[in-house]
């Protein structure tokens, strides 16, 4: 992600760090975003992933939380992966050069996920 933002067709990756997010952005509207906060120790705590419904289908949680990791990994900062759909992508995907700190318990509650988030896709993304 050059800057702050990574666009791929009319589906661009824009990371906003006022409001603590990258925000999937399609045609112009904000489709959907994975929060962080960063804690004591400056990591990034990635702690919940929304997609809204009318943009279910298209793959863009799997988008959005691939380019966050891939700008995360190229500023150098650490992610804590809490949001179930963050720690899924995280077990089947590799990111060059991003450093993981996991938190046994969040691996065991993206475990326990109903099915529709135990692997990466639209609907109920972050609904816990």
């Amino acid at each position: 992600m050059s800057e702050d933002t990574q666009t791929t067709g009319d589906i661009e990756v824009v990371r906003n760090d006022e409001a603590g997010r990258y925000e999937v952005v399609v045609d112009g509207t904000v489709a959907g975003f994975t929060e962080f906060e960063q804690d004591d120790a400056g990591r990034l705590v990635f702690p919940h992933t929304v997609v809204d419904p009318a943009f279910s289908g298209r793959g863009l949680a799997t988008t959005l939380v691939g380019a966050a990791m891939e700008d995360v990994a190229a500023r150098g900062e650490t992610v804590v992966p809490v949001c179930s759909f963050v720690v899924k992508y995280l077990q089947g995907h590799d990111v060059p050069g991003l450093k993981i700190h996991w938190r046994e318990r969040d691996v065991e509650v993206a475990e326990q996920a109903p099915g529709r988030e135990q692997t990466p896709a639209d609907e109920g993304v972050g609904r816990e």
